[in-house]
C-alpha cells in the first residue's frame, strides 16, 4: 500500500558485547513509534519496521453522531454510555458511532474530558459495534494532535477533524496543511475530514480539500459532508477513491445524497430515527424510490416542525432523552437546556408520524 514506510536499521555488535540488539520502529517522516530490544546471536542484524496500514473496512450505512451523557451537575456521566450503545444496536439497528462531534458538544469539553469520553466509547463499543470514529478537531493544532494520538492508543477505528473556526483557513491549502499535521499524530488510523461550513464559517469547498489529499494524507479515508451544497458533494463523490467513504450529514436531505452516490450518513437524528432511516436506505438500494421518498418526507415533516419551534443541540438532546429513556442529562453552557413542554410537543409529533421501531 502506498502509505507504508519500510526502514532498514542495521547495527554492528562487537564481538564481546551482550547479545542484545536495540531497535527503533519508524513511521511517516521518521517519527519514532516504538523502541525496544531483542536477544541476538550473530554480529550484524537487520530490523525491518512497517507502519501498519489503516483499517480496510470501508465505513458505510448509518453512523449515529452521539450526544454526550452528563450528570445533572453538568459533569460527564460515563455510566450511561454502555446503555446508550445497547440502545443504538438493539433498538435502532445502528452499528457505527461518531463521538465527540458537534452533537456531542465537543468544543465545550476539555482535552482531558474528551480523552475520557473517547476511551469509554471505544471500550464499551468493543464487540458490539462495527466502528467508532472519534472526532479530534480543536481550535488549535497541538490539542488536535494530542487527541489524535490518544485515539490511536485506545483502539478507535478512525478519527475525524473539523476545520478550526476561530482563526479560519481562507483557502483549501492551509486547511489541508492543518489536517496533514493532525494526521501525522495517528498515521495508521483512517482519517476523515469533517466538513460543516454552517457551523465553522469556513467556506472552503470540500471538493477543493479532497483534491490531491491522498498524497498528503495517505491514511485519508473520506469526508463527513455536513453541508447543503449538493454540487460540491457530487464533486466529492466523483473524486472519491475506492476505499474512501463519503458520508452525508444533513439528515433531512439524505435521499438526495444517496442518489449522488454517498456511501452512508452521519447524523444526530439516527440516534432515535435510525431504524426508519435504515428502511429508507434499504428501499433506495432495492430501487424502491417511492418508499425511500416517503420515509424522507416523514423525516422532513418532523424536522420542519421542530425547527419552527427552535431546534438546537439542547432541544435535540432532550428529544433523544424523551424518545429513548436514556439519562443523558442537560447540555453544557452556552447551550441551554430545552423546556420540557417544548420537547414534549416534538416527541408527540414524532409518535404521530413514525411507528415504534
Amino acid at each position: 500500500m502506498g502509505y507504508l514506510k519500510v526502514h532498514l536499521v542495521t547495527q554492528k555488535v562487537k564481538q564481546h558485547a551482550p547479545p542484545t540488539l536495540s531497535y527503533v520502529a519508524f513511521c511517516e517522516l521518521g517519527k519514532i513509534t516504538s523502541t525496544g530490544s531483542s536477544q541476538t546471536h550473530g554480529q550484524t542484524f537487520v530490523v525491518m519496521s512497517l507502519m501498519a496500514p489503516a483499517a480496510e473496512r470501508k465505513l458505510t450505512g448509518l453512523v449515529a453522531a452521539t450526544f454526550t451523557p452528563l450528570t445533572t451537575q453538568g459533569e460527564i456521566n460515563l455510566k450511561e454510555i454502555g446503555r446508550y450503545i445497547d440502545y443504538l444496536t438493539e433498538k435502532q439497528g445502528v452499528n457505527n458511532i461518531f463521538v465527540n462531534g458537534t452533537t456531542g458538544e465537543s468544543m465545550s469539553f476539555s482535552v482531558a474530558e474528551r480523552k475520557i469520553l473517547a476511551e469509554e466509547w471505544c471500550q464499551k463499543a468493543k464487540g458490539k459495534m462495527d466502528q467508532v470514529i472519534v472526532h479530534v478537531g480543536c481550535m488549535n493544532l497541538k490539542d488536535s494532535q494530542e487527541l489524535a494520538g490518544h485515539a490511536a492508543q485506545i483502539g478507535a477505528d478512525g478519527i475525524a477533524v473539523i476545520a478550526p473556526s476561530f482563526f479560519k483557513p481562507s483557502t483549501a491549502e492551509p486547511l489541508k496543511m492543518f489536517l496533514h499535521e493532525v494526521a501525522l499524530a495517528a498515521p495508521t488510523l483512517p482519517f476523515y475530514y469533517y466538513h460543516i461550513p454552517a457551523v465553522t464559517g469556513v467556506n472552503v469547498l470540500a471538493s477543493d480539500v479532497l483534491e490531491g489529499i491522498e498524497e498528503l494524507i495517505p491514511s485519508f479515508s473520506g469526508v463527513k459532508f455536513s453541508g447543503v451544497d449538493l454540487m460540491d458533494l457530487g464533486q466529492c463523490v466523483s473524486y472519491s477513491q475506492p476505499r474512501w467513504s463519503v458520508l452525508y450529514g444533513v439528515d433531512e436531505q439524505l435521499l438526495a445524497a444517496l442518489a449522488l452516490g454517498a456511501h452512508g450518513a452521519v447524523g444526530s437524528t439516527y440516534n432515535y430515527m435510525g431504524c426508519h432511516v435504515n428502511e429508507l436506505i434499504s428501499a433506495f438500494d432495492k430501487g424502491d424510490i417511492v418508499q425511500a421518498r416517503r420515509i424522507q418526507f416523514k423525516m422532513q415533516e418532523l424536522l420542519s416542525y421542530a425547527q419552527k419551534r427552535g431546534f438546537d443541540v439542547g432541544v435535540n438532546k432532550q428529544l433523544m432523552i424523551e424518545l429513548s429513556g436514556l439519562n443523558l442529562g442537560p447540555p453544557r453552557l452556552p447551550v441551554m437546556p430545552c423546556p420540557h413542554e417544548q420537547c414534549l410537543c416534538i416527541a408527540q409529533k414524532y409518535h404521530s408520524i413514525f411507528p415504534e421501531c
